[in-house]
């Protein structure tokens, strides 16, 4: 098993979901850059389940600990490594599902792989519990990109069939968005979010769960950033994001969106402002990539989750150890949508992509 990624900046997450602590290494990061633990902090707080109605009852602190690479609030140039303790597991709820798999877990697929000496507990390896981690890393990427004048955004795009208004990706305006970065339910229309609250509510009175969409938009970002064929922005970002667990489509722009549309529609086409030399576009259903190449426009990518495997409803399952068809109902604490908290682990994915990206074209201090 692997679970590194990067080609400049090289992250590795390690842990379980139910084992002492979880944690991540961040490789070839800069020396002498100042890292803001209170940021880190309130960036981790909006993974935070305590006290939402929407989300799973288990609490952790998520406090992380620093245990190398950073000497009076300064990087060192070492490899920066952080754990963060579990604190309110309950591995007794996952007894029955060691020889009974969950249906839309990675369960059956693990057993496969690692001929049943994973851990089971909570999903392990598996698990969502492995995105705090990855949360912490793009804090700290997040302040090497906010240092460049890179800023992201991120907000819940749909729960079901219910939307929140898009982005605005043109506008160089984004003031009005301030307030999503400090939102435990972060919508544009509080409309939207009232409804979209509201159905996750009934689809978990009716012990079930449901999915929906995270659109997350880069400002600030140079143009010329980006390889072909293997090193396109958009490959390089979706590879992270679909390491996140529940994730199941990304797309960039109007993405699926553009099939349905002529050429002529959704070309964006560039123009020079009146005195000015910057090259500005009138639309983006581009999403600011070109060729696997920025243009300068605001990245813009949406990322899909299913609905929560794990639900309290009755559904069909194995025993792999009678070697029966048999019934299950998964106990435990479980978000009914894990959309929500979601946000901040896309955001946290993209600023990781994007710094790692960013050290390809313009070499930081340091960077060995």
């Amino acid at each position: 098993m692997s679970s590194i990624w990067g080609k400049n900046l090289k992250i590795s997450i390690f842990g379980e979901s139910h084992g002492t602590a979880v944690g991540v290494t961040i490789d070839n990061i800069q020396p002498g850059l100042v890292i803001d633990e209170e940021k880190i902090k309130s960036f981790m707080k909006r993974r935070s389940s305590s006290g939402l109605a929407w989300a799973t009852k288990r609490n952790e602190e998520d406090i992380p600990e620093i245990v190398s690479g950073l000497y009076k609030g300064k990087t060192t140039g070492t490899p920066l490594c952080a754990i963060i303790r579990n604190t309110d597991t309950r591995s007794g709820d996952y007894k029955k599902t060691i020889s009974i798999p969950r249906p839309g877990h990675a369960d059956l697929t693990a057993f496969a792989r690692y001929k049943g000496f994973q851990d089971p507990r909570g999903g392990g390896h598996f698990s969502g519990r492995l995105t705090a981690p990855l949360v912490f890393a793009g804090a700290i990427c997040r302040q090497i990109l906010e240092e460049k004048n890179i800023h992201l955004f991120t907000h819940i795009l749909s729960i079901m069939d219910i939307e929140d208004k898009r982005f605005n990706s043109i506008t160089r305006d984004f003031k009005s968005l301030r307030h999503l970065k400090e939102s435990s339910f972060p919508v544009i229309d509080s409309k939207a979010g009232e409804d979209m609250i509201k159905k996750i509510m009934e689809v978990k009175s009716n012990h079930d769960s449901c999915g929906g969409r995270v659109e997350c938009m880069a400002a600030g970002l140079p143009a010329g950033m980006g390889s072909p064929v293997f090193e396109g922005i958009e490959s390089k970002i979706a590879s992270i994001m679909f390491s996140i667990p529940a994730v199941k489509g990304v797309e960039f722009g109007l993405g699926f969106g553009s099939t349905q549309i002529t050429g002529s529609e959704n070309n964006d086409n560039p123009y020079f402002e009146e005195g000015k030399s910057s090259i500005f576009y009138g639309s983006n259903n581009a999403g600011g990539i070109e060729g696997g190449i920025t243009n300068g426009m605001p990245l813009v990518c949406t990322v899909a989750f299913k609905p929560t495997p794990s639900i309290s409803m009755e559904q069909d399952s194995v025993n792999i150890e009678t070697k029966q068809n048999t019934k299950l109902n998964v106990t435990g604490r479980h978000d009914p949508c894990i959309v929500p908290r979601a946000c901040v682990v896309v955001e946290a994915a993209m600023a990781i992509a994007l710094t790692d990206i960013y050290y390809d074209f313009y070499p930081m201090r340091g960077n060995v």
